[in-house]
């Protein structure tokens, strides 16, 4: 099974929802991401994101698009990200690993050869935002083929093409709860409630909401009417209020530590101390 599926199934047996964080993987450096990824998964994430730096990140906002110029300044690549993933699968990681990368990457790659490297650094699904579902076709296949949910993106201004993104959704189905670009928010789309239950008409994928989610109230407010929760920007920016403290050795605990203490308590877990 894939983990993505085995984190939903045994969810949905607890009654409880999927936090998912996202990462840029880089910011502010391979090491630290690694370090951040075995953080998250203590402090309760159920399933991580890693963010591929891209130069033109349409979907993210100031935030993702500092931490992208941040990694890329060292030079990761789509490559990185995958060896990142299997270097924290190697530390003992269990989380499912989703790779959200632009589609240009993956062309450079080629497809052949990029399906051999996710499957072989047990990346367990695909978000590619720059990919309409009209044109989705090969890689869906190709995805399916190799036992690696394509997610798709559905937004309120969707409309009549819900039923064509989510009609062959697998894994779970990621509905964008405001419009515009990823970043914090204190309101959403006035009918975000109503869009995802038309959503889940559609389809019996899990059904998880994303961009602009920050806080414990939030994430609450959204687990009592979908599976999991997608939060990024929130994150991102808690690593980058820390990364002085990252950056030394002396003090590298204690930024972790605040980060962990964060996705803690989004999660409604305890804050944990060393």
């Amino acid at each position: 099974m894939n983990r993505i599926d085995a984190v939903f199934k045994r969810l949905k047996e607890e009654n409880e929802t999927a936090l998912i964080p996202f990462l840029t993987v880089g910011d502010p450096n391979v090491d630290a991401t690694l370090d951040i990824i075995r953080e998250v998964e203590a402090a309760g994430a159920d399933i991580v994101e890693l963010g591929v730096p891209y130069s033109d990140p349409l979907a993210d906002g100031p935030v993702i698009q500092r931490a992208s110029q941040r990694a890329l300044k060292d030079n990761v690549t789509i490559r990185t990200c995958m060896d990142t993933a299997l270097k924290a699968r190697k530390a003992g990681s269990e989380l499912p690993f989703i790779l959200f990368t632009y589609y240009n990457p993956v062309l450079q790659m080629g497809l052949d050869r990029f399906f051999e490297e996710v499957v072989a650094h047990d990346i367990s699904g695909l978000i590619i935002p720059d990919l309409p579902i009209e044109e989705s076709g090969e890689i869906r296949e190709r995805a399916s083929e190799a036992g690696v949910h394509l997610i798709p993106l559905v937004a309120p201004t969707s409309h009549e093409r819900i039923l064509t993104i989510t009609r062959d959704a697998s894994g779970f189905i990621y509905c964008v709860s405001s419009l515009g670009v990823t970043g914090e928010r204190s309101d959403f789309y006035s009918g975000v409630e109503s869009f995802i239950e038309t959503v889940k008409q559609y389809s019996s994928v899990p059904v998880a909401i994303g961009f602009g989610i920050s806080s414990r109230e939030q994430v609450a407010r959204f687990s009592r009417i979908c599976d999991g929760v997608v939060v990024g920007s929130a994150i991102v920016r808690q690593i980058e209020s820390v990364i002085p403290l990252l950056e030394q050795e002396e003090s590298k605990a204690e930024g972790l530590l605040q980060i962990r203490q964060f996705v803690s308590q989004l999660k409604g877990n305890k804050v944990y101390e060393r």
